[in-house]
C-alpha cells in the first residue's frame, strides 16, 4: 500500500527566476534548483511553477511573505507573487507565506542574520543535497549568486516544518 507523505513545495522569487526545494515529512529533501530565464520572467516562473505543482502534487506551498513590514521586493516580483497565489488557488492548494524575520527567528533564533549564514546552516542540515551548490561568501560588490535563490526555498520548506511541529 502506498502511503501519502506530507508534501511541500517551497518557492523562493527572485530577480532572475525562483528557486524551489520539495520536501516530504519533515526531513527528506527530495528536489532543489533553481530556474533563471532571459525575458518574460513571470510568465515562464508561473508555467514552471505550475509544472512543478502538478508533477509533486504538494500539501501545502510555501512562499516567502513579500508584502511583511520591512520587505522590499520589486513591483514585478510582487505581481508574480500574486500571480502565483492565484495559480495555488486554482489547483486547491494551501499557501503559507513566511516573513524574512521569521525565517531568520526560525532557523536563526535571531532576526539579524544573513543569508550566507542561513546558506550554511542548511547546508549542514542536508550535507548530501546541498553542499556542493553552497556559493563563496560575497563581496560587497558582488551580485548575490543564483545558487542562493535555492537556499531561500529550502529555509522556507524548513521553517515551515519546524513552525507546525
Amino acid at each position: 500500500m502506498n502511503q501519502h507523505q506530507f508534501c511541500t513545495l517551497a518557492v523562493s522569487l527572485s530577480s532572475r527566476g525562483f528557486g524551489y526545494a520539495v520536501m516530504e515529512g519533515s526531513n527528506s529533501l527530495i528536489c532543489h534548483a533553481n530556474k533563471e530565464f532571459k525575458q518574460d520572467r513571470n510568465a515562464r516562473s508561473l508555467v514552471q511553477i505550475g509544472k512543478l505543482v502538478k508533477l509533486y502534487q504538494p500539501d501545502v506551498l510555501v512562499l516567502q511573505d513579500v508584502n511583511a513590514k520591512g520587505t522590499r521586493r520589486a513591483p514585478r516580483i510582487k505581481e508574480l507573487h500574486r500571480q502565483v497565489l492565484a495559480l495555488a488557488k486554482r489547483h486547491d492548494l494551501k499557501v503559507v507565506k513566511i516573513s524574512q524575520t521569521k525565517l531568520r527567528l526560525t532557523l536563526l533564533g535571531r532576526e539579524d542574520g544573513t543569508k550566507q549564514e542561513l546558506a550554511e546552516l542548511l547546508a549542514k542540515r542536508f550535507p548530501e543535497e546541498l553542499a556542493a551548490h553552497l556559493p563563496p561568501k560575497r563581496k560587497p560588490w558582488e551580485s548575490e549568486d543564483s545558487r542562493m535563490d535555492i537556499f531561500d526555498a529550502v529555509g522556507l520548506d524548513v521553517a515551515f516544518l519546524k513552525i507546525e511541529e
